[in-house]
C-alpha cells in the first residue's frame, strides 16, 4: 500500500535566535521563534509523514506545552516520527519539500540539509528533495517576518 501526506509549518523570524533549517544551523541575523528550535522544514516533513500514516500531526505527538519538547532539537522529533511510522509498518518512499524565505539565500545550504535529514531518517539522499523559493516580497515571508515550509511524503507499507 502506498500513501501520501502533506505538511506545512510557519515560524516568525526574530532577533536573538539561531536559524535552524533542515537540521543545520544557518548563519543569519534572525532565527525562528518557537517552543523547539523552530525548524520549519523538519516540522513540515514530520507532519507530512504522520499524515501519510494517518497518525495525526506533530503537535499531537510532541506538544508545544510539554517540558520535554522545550528547546528540543527538531532532528530528535524527526527521528521519533520515523520510529512512529515504522511502528505501523511503513517505510519512506520519498519526500519533496519547499522552503519559502526571502533571506537568507538557501540554495548554498540545500545539499547539507539533505545530507543531515537523510542521516536522521536513515534514508538515501535521493529520497529527499528540498527546494527554496521566495514570495516575491509578498506577504509575511516577503516582509521577512517569517519562514514557511511545505512537504509531501510518500510512504509504503512493508
Amino acid at each position: 500500500m502506498i500513501r501520501i501526506g502533506m505538511g506545512y509549518d510557519v515560524h516568525q523570524l526574530v532577533e536573538g535566535r539561531d536559524l535552524w533549517l533542515g537540521g543545520i544551523k544557518i548563519e543569519h541575523t534572525h532565527g525562528l521563534l518557537g517552543h523547539s528550535d523552530a525548524d520549519v522544514l523538519i516540522h513540515a516533513v514530520c507532519d507530512a509523514l504522520l499524515g501519510a500514516a494517518n497518525m495525526r500531526d506533530i503537535g499531537y505527538h510532541f506538544p508545544d506545552t510539554a517540558d520535554e519538547t522545550d528547546g528540543i532539537d527538531s532532528k530528535i522529533l524527526l527521528a521519533k516520527t520515523m520510529e512512529l511510522i515504522k511502528s505501523k509498518g511503513y517505510t519512506l518512499g520519498n519526500i519533496d519539500c519547499t522552503v519559502c524565505a526571502e533571506q537568507p539565500k538557501l540554495n548554498p545550504h540545500i545539499e547539507d540539509m539533505k545530507l543531515c535529514m537523510a542521516k536522521v531518517m536513515q534514508a538515501d539522499i535521493d529520497q529527499i528533495s528540498i527546494k527554496a523559493t521566495t514570495t516575491e516580497k509578498l506577504g509575511f515571508t516577503g516582509r521577512k517576518e517569517g519562514i514557511s515550509a511545505y512537504a509531501v511524503a510518500l510512504i509504503e507499507k512493508k
